[in-house]
């Protein structure tokens, strides 16, 4: 979780940051934000959340599935009222945003 905030989280988004950790990637075995695709986590005064992320690959075939764990997660966090994903591509996800957890887990050396 090193890279994901460019700010503190405050305690509301700390606990949605947790709820995350609990998707797990269906093709990897891996949590999302040990995987390094979540890039942001953002709530404001309505209440409304907005999770800033990217896929490992443009054209995911699961990204319906991961969207749809994602928002699951994060309403399950009380307080939470919206979930708004937004997706971005830069920067470029690599295995260097990965946890070394994630990398262990996968064999990965980086």
């Amino acid at each position: 979780m090193k890279d994901v905030p460019e700010k503190s989280l405050s305690d509301k988004e700390q606990e949605v940051m947790n709820a995350l950790k609990k998707v797990i990637d269906p093709e990897l075995g891996i949590d999302l934000v040990n995987l390094g695709l979540i890039y942001g986590v953002s709530i404001d005064e309505q209440k409304n959340c907005e999770i800033t992320m990217t896929l490992t690959t443009m054209g995911c075939p699961i990204s319906d599935v991961l969207y749809s764990m994602i928002k699951k997660a994060v309403l399950s966090v009380p307080e939470v009222e919206a979930c708004k994903i937004n997706l971005v591509w830069e920067p470029a996800w690599s295995p260097q945003k990965m946890s070394r957890f994630a990398r262990i887990a996968l064999g990965i050396r980086v």
